[in-house]
């Protein structure tokens, strides 16, 4: 029984979702569909990359994960299929799937084949039109090298990582604000292991934080803190507080690393 996984920013208030849902099970009726989530903020191409990398290790091989957080829709952007870790990834190709290609090899191809997509094609649908009916394809057990030909020159975003602007000092950005309001960085603890054992210095909107807290439960109530989460990213958090409410910040919001070694 396949396993269709969905991640949009379409919201559960409009029919957007449902129809996706509709459209693959009239052509792949034994799928399982689950939804990630739907709430990534609107065209929020970080978030959506960062929500999936860290959800789909934990589905079983040959999951078929279908991201749609699509700006371009109608635009000359394409649609793509990719394998990687033993599952397959259908998305836009405007860099949402970056941080899955940095977590393992990938073959990638250009959906192509009118066979596999919806028989009209909406200017501002594709999820309906496109993927959706793509993914159902995949699932009914049309092979990969069905959808179209490979590709090498997919897009990648750059952004997703920290950029060493000092010797000991590295800029990076928010990628996510969870709904406890914690800001989770582009600062991955294997790339910064020093963080546990040196002196730091993280510098998010107009706070200077020193403290790498180990648990919550370590600190104030309203003390804001770095703790690394479960995803090994380290956030900025604020015991049973809102840290982005209480910085100003949110997605895409810069922050700076320094580490002291003297």
């Amino acid at each position: 029984m396949p396993v269709i996984t969905l991640t949009t920013d379409f919201g559960a208030s409009d029919h957007f979702v449902g129809t996706m849902k509709g459209v693959i099970l009239g052509i792949a009726p034994r799928a399982t569909i689950v939804d990630i989530t739907h709430e990534i903020p609107p065209y929020d191409l970080n978030e959506g990359a960062f929500v999936i990398a860290q959800a789909w290790r934990y589905f079983p091989k040959r999951t078929i994960h279908v991201i749609v957080v699509d700006p371009g829709v109608g635009s000359a952007r394409r649609p793509i299929l990719a394998e990687a870790g033993g599952q397959f990834f259908i998305a836009p190709d405007n860099g949402v799937l970056s941080m899955i290609y940095d977590a393992a090899p990938q073959k990638v191809r250009v959906i192509s084949n009118p066979k596999v997509i919806g028989k009209q094609v909406s200017r501002t649908f594709h999820g309906r039109d496109v993927f959706a009916p793509a993914a159902a394809h995949l699932a009914a057990g049309v092979p990969a090298p069905k959808f179209g030909k490979l590709i090498t020159d997919y897009v990648r975003s750059f952004l997703l990582k920290p950029e060493r602007i000092a010797r000991h000092v590295w800029t990076g950005t928010v990628l996510k604000v969870d709904r406890f309001g914690n800001l989770i960085t582009n600062l991955h603890i294997d790339d910064f292991a020093d963080v546990k054992t040196r002196p730091i210095e993280l510098r998010v909107g107009l706070e200077r934080i020193h403290r790498l807290a180990l648990t919550y439960a370590e600190t104030a109530i309203g003390e804001l803190f770095a703790i690394v989460g479960s995803s090994g990213y380290i956030e900025v958090a604020a015991n049973q507080a809102s840290a982005a409410k209480k910085l100003g910040c949110g997605s895409g919001s810069p922050v700076e690393l320094e580490i002291f070694y003297e």
